[in-house]
């Protein structure tokens, strides 16, 4: 298979498997680049790992394209490319949805106080902040922070399982990340390349980021400029939790941009820490305990695992979720490691 055909795959994966009933806009895009070999060589000169639908619409969306509309997706993609593909090469996708920690809380509970929660690929830090954030999940289930009502509530619907009992805020007692670019959370051109990332349709998601922002901001996340596939940087960062507490590595949709190689180098540099290990990760990209059975769908296409048990299938922006049956306690999934 050429690379160009690869390309049209990729995008009418991303147009049926995620864009689809979630964008109707993006959608339109990614069915027009998948049908259309013009635009699919256009796109295979880019590096590979430059080639993801949600980068190369930004980066339209970033010089004025209208979401949707062929022609403006034509002008951007081929009359003014070198201006698109600058920002391309220049920026990269670092979503950092905080509504992710919604399916993040659940798996951290189950590990417990205090915590030294270490995020790889960290943006902004907005998910390194969930005891700062309320939630309100669809089975009636609220959780608010220690120190009283957030500015930002997440809402999350569950379609299957159960929560946890008691489900409580995880006491972080130390928090960093590392990132190829670390973002901040306070600076207006970081808030404005965030919102361009942000799917068109998803208005309350750009209005939860700008509260995630400022939260983020006053509670000055630590981040350091690194690369994830740096074996010695993770361990180095696990080293530095305080010895009382417990550290928990914890990535959301970031191995995905990695190649097989580089993914599994930084699996097993986890893997060495013998640091908790929390992923969030499109199903495939982190090898589990147990073979996922459930049906592949947008709402089922993310897997979160502890220790690489899954436990949870959501979609990839956090909004639903199914908890999946684990009768094994913690010690078992510990154990495993």
């Amino acid at each position: 298979m050429d690379e160009h055909t690869q390309i049209g795959q990729r995008y009418r994966q991303f147009a049926e498997q995620q864009a689809h009933g979630s964008s109707p806009t993006l959608e339109a895009w990614a069915h027009l680049v998948a049908d259309d070999p013009i635009l699919q060589r256009q796109l295979a000169t880019l590096p590979a790992h430059k080639r993801q639908p949600n980068l190369v619409f930004a980066a339209l969306r970033w010089h004025g394209a209208t979401p949707g509309d062929e022609t403006s997706l034509r002008n951007g993609l081929l009359e003014i490319w070198r201006d698109v593909e600058q920002t391309i090469l220049l920026r990269s996708t670092q979503t950092n949805e905080a509504a992710r920690c919604a399916v993040l809380l659940p798996l951290l509970h189950r590990i417990g106080g205090p915590i030294a929660l270490i995020e790889l690929g960290a943006s902004a830090g907005l998910c390194m902040i969930p005891d700062l954030y309320n939630y309100h999940y669809s089975d009636g289930t609220m959780v608010v922070p220690p120190t009283g009502r957030s500015d930002l509530l997440i809402e999350c619907d569950i379609t299957a399982g159960h929560l946890p009992p008691k489900l409580t805020p995880p006491q972080i007692e130390w928090r960093a990340g590392i990132d190829l670019n670390p973002l901040d959370p306070a600076d207006s051109d970081t808030c404005a390349w965030l919102t361009a990332l942000t799917w068109p349709e998803h208005e309350q998601r750009r209005q939860r980021l700008e509260t995630a922002l400022h939260l983020a901001a006053r509670s000055a996340v630590h981040i350091t400029r690194g690369d994830v596939r740096d074996s010695a940087q993770i361990e180095a960062l696990v080293a530095d939790a305080p010895p009382d507490t417990t550290p928990v590595i914890v990535h959301s949709a970031t191995l995905g941009y990695l190649s097989p190689d580089d993914r599994a180098a930084t699996v097993e540099a986890i893997r060495r820490t013998r640091a908790r290990w929390i992923s969030f990760e499109g199903r495939g990209i982190v090898e589990t305990a147990r073979t996922i059975v459930e049906p592949l769908a947008p709402t089922t296409l993310f897997v979160g695992s502890l220790d690489q048990v899954p436990l949870v299938l959501a979609d990839g922006h956090g909004h639903t979720m199914m908890l999946l049956d684990d009768h094994r306690d913690d010690t078992a999934c510990r154990a495993d490691r």
